[in-house]
């Protein structure tokens, strides 16, 4: 199997303690992903994620589908890397309807497109929210927790009313 989609789509495979993982270029993920249900029994798209590596840009993400074929006991990892800040790559809906909301998560989170999705917009977010929060370069304008080691530091910075 792995050699065949080395072979058909130039994936990239690799093994790691019995568990596969698979490069595909993003312009073939959906003929990867079709074969894939289609010839080796992966019939469930059992999770879709993505990993931002910033500050590096090539690649700087990657999109990782978790296949499982249930008849077969198997478990693969499919993985695109995506570059630059505005990535784009082809929504797989039409292979696994389920990967809809994922991928609609995708962009509200990391602000990966997908082209041919029927419904891309938020999912989690409020339609005005500004970027996308689980790229690691989103500033995170947050106060640090106070804990009883850190509580004179925190205390000393917290702001204060003006009288």
């Amino acid at each position: 199997m792995l050699k065949a989609l080395e072979k058909d789509f130039g994936a990239l495979a690799s093994e790691y303690q019995g568990q596969a993982k698979v490069l595909v270029p993003a312009e073939q993920i959906v003929a990867a992903l079709t074969a894939l249900r289609d010839q080796h029994g992966f019939e469930m798209l059992a999770a879709l994620s993505a990993v931002d590596y910033w500050p590096q840009r090539e690649p700087r993400f990657h999109v990782v589908y978790e296949m499982k074929a249930m008849k077969k006991k198997m478990r693969l990892e499919v993985r695109v890397p995506l570059d630059g800040d505005e990535p784009v790559m082809d929504s797989v809906i039409e292979v696994y309807p389920v990967a809809n909301w994922h991928e609609r998560e995708l962009w509200d989170m990391f602000g990966i497109r997908f082209n041919n999705h029927p419904d891309m917009r938020r999912i989690l977010m409020p339609e005005d929210w500004v970027g996308h929060p689980l790229r690691k370069d989103y500033p995170l304008d947050y106060e640090e927790v106070q804990f009883s080691f850190n509580f004179e530091e925190i205390e000393q910075r917290k702001p204060r009313p003006q009288d």
